[in-house]
């Protein structure tokens, strides 16, 4: 399947996705509430079958977040981008943990940099801050540092 295929195959299958033009991968955004339904039927469909999470994290442009997921189909070698907008104020999210195991990881990195409430995760807590930087997302170009002055 080509790359222009794949694009056509997936806006059939998840008409609310939009094709966002550049980059190597065929990449589109959809609307944070239509992502679970999207991420099984990415996993499940047989023509595209999306079995491999292999990055997911998230972009800070100030006025929103971004989700970027990664996936590829280890059995044609097809990789896709998906892109998904959260509000700043309160970003939420279905987990995708059950889908992916990878996700169960790289969620929780996100949960601890950015602030991302993962919906239905098994275990989100941080991953590699110490205990005590809960709620201060240092990724985030909001977040001020006293001690080493760093602010975006």
């Amino acid at each position: 399947m080509t790359q222009e295929e794949l694009k056509i195959k997936i806006t059939e299958i998840l008409p609310e996705a939009t094709i966002e033009e550049g980059g190597d991968w065929p990449s589109f955004d959809l609307p944070a509430e239509k992502w679970l339904t999207a991420a099984e039927t990415l996993r499940q469909q047989a023509s595209l079958q999306m079995d491999f999470l292999f990055c997911l994290t998230c972009i800070d442009w100030k006025t929103h977040l971004t989700m970027v997921y990664h996936l590829r189909s280890t059995t044609s070698q097809q990789n896709i981008v998906i892109k998904i907008k959260l509000d700043t104020a309160k970003p939420e999210i279905e987990s995708v943990a059950h889908i992916w195991r990878t996700a169960e990881f790289h969620e929780r990195e996100v949960y601890e940099m950015f602030g991302v409430n993962f919906l239905h995760h098994p275990d989100l807590r941080l991953l590699i801050l110490p205990d005590g930087w809960e709620g201060k997302n240092p990724l985030r170009k909001d977040f001020e540092d006293p001690v080493n002055m760093i602010k975006l």
